[in-house]
C-alpha cells in the first residue's frame, strides 16, 4: 500500500466515506457541510475546529493525489466534493461493505479496539458479532494490496486490544491534536497528571506499534 495522508486528510476522506453512505441524499458535500463534518463534537476523535481555509487547501491536496473531486450540478454556483478513494471506478482500492465501515471508523476515531468498532460501525455496515468484526480486522491486515490496520499492544487493564490505520503517520496524528499549554500541563492533581503520564505512554506504545508495521510492510520479503 502506497497511500499517505496526512491527518487533516484523513478527516476529510473520513467524512466523505461517512457521509455518502449515512446521508446520501445529502452527498456530494459543500465546502461548508464538509468543514461542520470534519468538526462534529459526535463520532470524531480528537475533536476539532477547521476553518474553511484549511478544510479547502486539504480537499486541493486530494484533489492532487485523485482522491477527491469535485461535482457543481447544473444551475447551482456551490461547489461539491466526493471521494475517490476507494470503491470507484477511477481507482484500484476496493473494499467490502464491512471492511469499509472500519476504514471509515478508524479514520474518524482513531484506534479502537472489536468491541468499539462493532458499535460505532453500526450506521456505516453490520455485523453479526464480535468475532466478524475480528475476522474482518484480519483480512485488513492480511490483503496482499495493504497491510490497511495494525493491532497495538493492549494496554494495561484493558481486555481487547486496539486497532490502528495505517493510511498515515500516526504520531503525526497525535501531535497534530489540540495543543495544552505548559500551565494547563503543569496543573491539576499528581493523580492527573499520573494519569496524563499514563495515557501518553500508551501513546508511544501504540505510535511504535504502528512504525514497526509500516517497516515491516516496506520492508523486502525474506526468504
Amino acid at each position: 500500500m502506497d497511500i499517505c495522508l496526512t491527518p487533516y486528510e484523513a478527516r476529510v476522506i473520513g467524512c466523505l466515506l461517512e457521509k455518502h453512505r449515512t446521508t446520501p441524499e445529502h452527498y456530494p458535500l459543500s465546502l461548508n457541510a464538509l468543514v461542520n463534518a470534519c468538526n462534529q463534537k459526535s463520532n470524531r476523535d480528537p475533536v476539532l475546529e477547521l476553518d474553511e481555509a484549511t478544510v479547502q487547501d486539504t480537499i486541493d491536496a486530494l484533489m492532487k493525489k485523485h482522491y477527491v473531486s469535485d461535482k457543481s450540478g447544473f444551475g447551482s454556483r456551490v461547489t461539491k466534493y466526493q471521494h475517490r478513494f476507494c470503491n470507484t471506478e477511477f481507482g484500484a482500492l476496493k473494499f467490502s461493505e464491512q471492511e469499509l465501515g472500519i476504514v471509515c471508523a478508524l479514520l474518524l476515531r482513531g484506534p479502537q479496539t472489536p468491541g468499539e468498532l462493532r458499535t460505532r460501525t453500526e450506521r456505516l455496515c453490520r455485523f453479526q458479532d464480535i468475532h466478524e468484526v475480528e475476522s474482518t480486522l484480519d483480512q485488513l491486515m492480511q490483503r496482499a494490496d495493504g497491510p490497511f490496520v495494525a493491532k497495538l499492544p493492549r494496554e494495561p487493564g484493558k481486555r481487547e486490544a486496539r486497532f490502528a490505520h495505517l493510511f498515515c503517520n500516526e504520531i503525526e496524528m497525535r501531535e497534530s491534536g489540540t495543543p495544552v499549554s505548559a500551565a494547563a500541563a503543569g496543573s491539576g492533581t499528581d493523580s492527573d497528571r499520573m494519569e496524563q503520564l499514563e495515557q501518553r505512554v500508551n501513546q508511544l506504545r501504540d505510535e511504535v506499534a504502528i512504525l514497526k508495521a509500516r517497516l515491516d510492510r516496506m520492508a523486502p520479503d525474506q526468504e
